[in-house]
């Protein structure tokens, strides 16, 4: 394994402990397809043992996902370990992924465990695990802060039990390039068997230096594992971003000498398709995915380009997905070419009907707009899927008032288990009426802690999409509406969002 790099993605897992970025089953699938598609070596699937949605979510992964490693992550004890093994038992290739922390402040504040008994469960879940299935990884959680000697201890033990990948998270992102990878390479050289595992990275970018800190694990340490995730999602400011650690991989490889397995022609794809399902909107200067990613506003610059590219850019637009092409679908597209640019864009259907659904949808959207981009498919397409779920509210219609001096007042006929209700309310613009036009019928009590809008693309005629977080009884949800309206856009946001709260999923927030 000298030579190549595993990219594990935790997207479907860590990705998803950010506040408000829970996904529902099949939004698991589908972006688990597009990482499949990305050819993504292992995709953490989730935690199976937080909740029976997250046990079936892993379930369906597991059982539909066939050229990449499928795992799960399990706290040290043989409940979650079973539990995760079970919801395994479908994957072509499963790797249980365990953890336990091993800081003295974690030990002591968090666990109330002694080093000896964070040993003895450490070495235990390894060999309960090892016995069920074959590829087992081991995280020492904060093992960055840890004790550098019983941290040697730990992770000799868990290697002779069986361990076959170890891996070493910076969980609170507070480590430095140069000190995490020398940290890295002393516990290599520190522990008798550490040849005996391919030893991991997984940083928090707390101090923005995720990506740096990961490919110094690499590059001084050793590493030939990087855990990372679409877009850096993740809790807090986020995770390392695979998109930057692979093309920096790709781009370097005259310093860091490694082959990977990724397409990653297919990396725009999966950034659009992650950013649409969870409402968290990409920057536009973000790097290799952002929509200024290669863009060139300065005069000298663009001289530059259009003589000859490697004079501003090192790494090609189309390598990571984006396209020259710009033809865009309307109204008088096929289904042939729409179904077409559903496989252009790694979206996969479950079926005919499915395709037939959204490709009436299409042609209902074509009638309201003149050009059809790949963002408003990809919008499109992710509110199909999500009317797949059985709602307790559906949108059906909306009217809203609104001049200067006067204040607005919006109607909205929307469904509540099927049956159709009207309601009414002013407020201080269209958006604000309309929504607590809903609210005052609903009366769920919950709080907004965000109200977001991004055009899809980049004209007055584009579609809103609208991000609407919402938090109650400790639960924060996030809702995505898309439409041509932005108020109607607004109350479709607000609508799923109500039914991601009303859908009461537990979920068992992991650390790693």
């Amino acid at each position: 394994m000298a030579d190549k790099l595993i990219i594990f993605d935790t997207t479907l897992r860590d990705g998803e402990q950010s506040p408000g970025a829970s996904m529902t089953r099949d939004e698991k699938l589908r972006i688990a397809r597009q990482l499949e598609r990305l050819k993504v070596d292992v995709i953490e699937a989730g935690f199976a043992a937080s909740s029976n949605g997250d046990f079936e979510a892993v379930q369906l992964i597991a059982n539909s996902i066939k050229d990449s490693t499928i795992c799960s992550l399990s706290r040290a004890n043989d409940r979650d370990i079973s539990r995760a093994a079970d919801a395994l038992k479908g994957a072509n290739r499963a790797r249980i992924h365990t953890f336990i922390a091993t800081s003295a402040l974690h030990m002591e504040k968090k666990l109330r465990m002694t080093p000896d008994q964070v040993f003895e469960q450490a070495k235990q879940s390894v060999r309960f695990a090892r016995n069920l299935v074959d590829d087992i990884e081991f995280s020492p959680e904060d093992g960055y802060r840890s004790d550098v000697d019983f941290l040697c201890r730990v992770i000799e033990a868990v290697i002779h039990e069986g361990a076959t990948t170890i891996n070493v998270p910076d969980t609170v992102g507070y480590a430095i390039p140069e000190l995490y990878g020398n940290f890295i390479k002393t516990l290599r050289e520190r522990v008798p068997n550490s040849d005996k595992a391919i030893w991991s990275v997984h940083c928090h970018n707390d101090l923005g230096m995720a990506v740096a800190n990961s490919l110094a694990g690499v590059k001084i340490g050793g590493a030939r594992q990087v855990e990372c995730t679409i877009n850096g999602l993740g809790e807090r400011a986020g995770n390392c971003s695979l998109e930057e650690v692979v093309m920096a991989v790709r781009t370097r490889k005259d310093y860091f000498g490694l082959e990977m397995g990724i397409d990653t022609h297919h990396i725009l794809a999966a950034s659009r398709m992650v950013s649409q399902t969870t409402g968290f909107v990409v920057q536009p200067n973000k790097a290799v995915v952002g929509a200024n990613a290669f863009a060139h506003a300065s005069g000298i610059h663009q001289d530059g380009v259009l003589k000859a590219r490697d004079t501003y850019e090192i790494m090609r637009a189309e390598d990571v997905g984006w396209t020259a092409n710009k033809i865009v679908l309307g109204k008088l597209s096929g289904r042939n070419a729409f179904k077409q640019r559903l496989q252009e864009l790694g979206v996969q259907m479950e079926s005919e009907a499915d395709i037939n659904a959204s490709f009436a949808r299409f042609k209902e959207l074509a009638d309201r707009k003149s050009e059809i981009f790949d963002e408003d498919i990809l919008a499109l397409v992710s509110d199909e899927s999500v009317s797949h779920v059985k709602e307790q509210y559906g949108f059906v219609s909306l009217s809203q008032h609104s001049e200067t001096g006067e204040r607005p007042m919006a109607s909205i006929v929307f469904t509540v288990d099927g049956k159709e209700v009207k309601a009414e309310s002013d407020g201080n613009g269209p958006v604000d009426a309309s929504l607590k036009a809903i609210e005052s019928h609903v009366k769920s009590g919950a709080e907004m802690v965000l109200y977001s809008v991004n055009a899809i693309s980049g004209s007055t005629e584009s579609q809103g999409e609208v991000t609407v977080r919402l938090q109650n009884s400790g639960r924060v949800v996030n809702g995505v509406g898309s439409d041509p309206d932005i108020v109607v856009a607004s109350a479709k946001a607000y609508l799923s969002a109500l039914n991601k709260l009303h859908s009461k999923a537990d979920r068992v927030a992991a650390q790693g």
